[in-house]
């Protein structure tokens, strides 16, 4: 592993922490000046990626910028993090959500401001903290701490239905969640430590690895969601505001595919292996469910929810391919559907703003009333479809080939899956954009500098990636291959990696 001479890491994590703390200080009444802390704090976080970004060792498969130190000598707990190429990515990720989350909530929060900007930089410090951890211990404190902003988020600020959201979200998160405590419990007894370096080099029972599987997998699979624990996902992403469902869409439920690859697999190899069959086949159904799910919704946001499973779908069946070319289109994917999907419910954030209705038969004719909004939507629907030009295209093809050299079979039924999604997304714009024009809708302005701030970025990341993937599949590419060795030993994924 390599040390940080100075602590990059830490600073990500409690920058934004030391933020809210600020915030927490300043008067309510004084909400401009909260508001540009809360971007001030969520800016300077962004810039502080850019070293990592920079001073990445692609070819290294050691974890990187490490900061290690005795938290709790009597238990063994380790104030522990680290990144890697399965972490990098998401931490840059989570940096720029942050920004967007605070700029879109501008001028569309008009109650308890304060609180609102508080919940959504502490979220941003704990997203940061997961992805940094390496102490299991250290790591089940940050996957806690997001959860009280986020209910918080979707409690305080969503829709009417917002209660039974934020509820639902919390409970089953929270099920998920002691279980995985149970889990770790477990990992403890056996190896001593919360040290996930050294807890890779204990030898666990087959069975075992089999139990604490499972474990883990209750609070992975319900942030994926996979199918059959994805129910609380629809409800939340319709009722939280919008920075809450960017929140959610972009990083929240890439958590649990980040806790199968950053625990499951290197920790419980065997049993991943064993239940390669089970978790393709609960890939494949939430693929194909949630496209045929997204093509009978009336709801423009409900509908992009459901795709969210769908699209995840396709993440977990690259993780349990179990090869090079899946996995790293799995985490490719994770970013691109954060991206893709971040940008959609910023547009639909942007018309409900102004309109004030989510269904989708309210609207028709927006390509004529807002022409600039209609490009950028087109774009990210490509993206959202996967067309090849679009950062879409190269996650799924990544995903399809790993997937057809572990299950021919998974993989022919999961491509199904991309042309129910050129159905569903095509149709949803046509509805929206192409019909004739609804008089509710006909004055409606089109976007603004800021909106269009907001969503640049995401279309400079959609092209980039399409065209250009190497910038980032080459910050996997070492530290995929060395998960892939300790998942088969140093031979098998050899003859299941495609020779680039």
């Amino acid at each position: 592993m390599t040390s940080a001479t100075f602590p990059i890491l830490s600073l990500l994590i409690f920058v934004p922490i030391l933020g809210a703390a600020l915030m927490a200080l300043v008067s309510r009444r004084q909400e401009t000046l909260i508001k540009w802390i809360a971007l001030a704090v969520s800016v300077t976080t962004m810039l502080l990626t850019l070293p990592l970004f920079m001073n990445f060792n692609k070819g290294s498969a050691q974890l990187q910028f490490v900061e290690k130190h005795v938290w709790i000598e009597s238990w063994n707990v380790q104030y522990y993090i680290g990144i890697d190429g399965i972490s990098v990515l998401m931490v840059l990720l989570s940096a720029l959500t942050a920004i967007l989350c605070v700029l879109i909530s501008w001028n569309s929060i008009k109650e308890k401001v304060k609180e609102f900007f508080i919940a959504i930089i502490l979220v941003e410090g704990s997203m940061i903290g997961v992805f940094c951890s390496i102490d299991i211990f250290l790591f089940y404190i940050f996957w806690e701490a997001m959860l009280i902003p986020m209910y918080l988020i979707v409690g305080i600020w969503g829709g009417k239905n917002r209660i039974y959201a934020a509820i639902k979200f919390f409970l089953y998160t929270l099920v998920g969640s002691v279980l995985m405590l149970i889990g770790i419990i477990i990992l403890y007894v056996q190896g001593n430590t919360f040290d996930l370096t050294k807890l890779m080099s204990v030898q666990l029972p087959f069975n075992l690895q089999l139990l604490l599987f499972w474990l883990f997998f209750a609070a992975f699979a319900v942030k994926v969601p996979m199918f059959p624990v994805h129910t609380w996902l629809p409800d939340a992403h319709t009722e939280a505001p919008t920075a809450g469902s960017v929140i959610l869409a972009a990083i929240l439920i890439k958590m649990g595919a980040y806790g199968f690859l950053r625990f499951s697999l290197p920790l419980f190899p065997q049993a991943a292996i064993a239940l390669t069959p089970t978790m393709l086949t609960l890939s494949v159904i939430a693929i194909v469910y949630g496209g045929l799910i997204c093509m009978v919704q009336s709801d423009f946001k409900r509908l992009i929810a459901y795709s969210s499973v769908s699209h995840m779908g396709f993440v977990t069946l690259g993780i349990f391919s179990l090869n090079v070319n899946g996995i790293e289109g799995g985490l490719l994917q994770m970013i691109n559907h954060g991206i893709v999907t971040g940008a959609l419910f910023l547009c639909i954030g942007m018309v409900y703003d102004r309109t004030h209705t989510r269904q989708i038969a309210d609207y028709g004719g927006l390509a004529s009333v807002m022409p600039i909004f209609s490009s950028l939507f087109i774009v990210f629907t490509f993206a959202s479809i996967g067309l090849p030009g679009t950062n879409g295209f190269i996650g799924e093809f990544l995903i399809l080939l790993g997937g057809f050299a572990r299950s021919p079979i998974a993989a022919i039924v999961a491509s199904s899956g991309i042309i129910i999604g050129a159905i569903y997304m095509l149709w949803l714009y046509q509805r929206v954009f192409f019909t004739a024009v609804n008089e509710k809708i006909k004055d409606l302005k089109d976007v603004t500098p800021l909106e269009l701030m907001i969503l640049l970025p995401l279309l400079v990341l959609v092209l980039w990636i399409g065209v250009y993937p190497e910038t980032f599949i080459s910050m996997l590419n070492t530290s995929v291959t060395a998960l892939i060795d300790r998942v088969h030993g140093n031979t098998l994924h050899e003859s299941l990696t495609w020779k680039r």
